[in-house]
């Protein structure tokens, strides 16, 4: 079941939609208990660092009837990084990455969506980090729609993109002796989503 619509053969989005995802249509809030927003980078050439951020807020506007009207918001907490280093966390929070005294926020504000078949979507959208916008393209999975034992209706997506972090400016790194750097300048986003629907 398609979130976002799908796509006829001649390429424009189909104006029928059925009746379960019309039923979906409505604003929601991200629920960040049961959500992660992370990142994987390669570190020292040889293995890869997970982190994740613990403090955010985000809605979605599905409109199963009008797809392109369909939206996303994610405002992220740059001081909540979490990479299971406290030494790490702190060097990420500095000057010398995010500089979060200065920028605490990053957001990602959507600007189009369209579906790729079956359950994949893909979300355009604008990710500022430092004061600099750059577009990003975040490919999804539509994982289904559920009533919660609470009465919450729930949606929930999974969501991968990779960036270069050196385009909004993040260009810290240190050489290696055997060649190559530190840090990767590509670094893998992930994300899954449960999204509450408004009353």
């Amino acid at each position: 079941m398609g979130i976002f619509g799908r796509k006829d053969t001649d390429g424009t989005t189909a104006a029928a939609v059925s009746p379960d995802l019309a039923a979906l249509t409505g604003d929601y809030a991200l629920d960040p208990a049961h959500s992660t927003i992370g990142f994987v980078a390669r570190h020292a050439m040889v293995t890869n660092v997970k982190g994740k951020f613990n403090d955010f807020t985000g809605s979605l506007h599905l409109d199963g009837t009008d797809p392109s009207r369909s939206t996303a918001s994610i405002d992220v907490k740059m001081d909540s990084i979490d990479t299971g280093s406290a030494d790490r966390d702190g060097h990420l929070k500095s000057s010398d990455f995010f500089r979060t005294d200065e920028f605490p926020t990053m957001t990602f504000r959507s600007t189009s969506a369209e579906a790729l078949g079956g359950d994949d979507y893909r979300i355009t959208g604008d990710l500022s980090i430092l004061g600099v916008t750059k577009q990003i393209t975040i490919d999804l999975e539509f994982n289904g729609a559920a009533k919660d034992p609470f009465g919450n209706e729930r949606v929930g997506f999974e969501g991968k993109a990779e960036i270069l972090r050196s385009e909004w400016g993040l260009t810290w790194n240190a050489a290696l002796e055997t060649g190559g750097v530190l840090v990767s300048d590509k670094i893998k986003l992930n994300f899954d989503i449960s999204a509450i629907k408004n009353a």
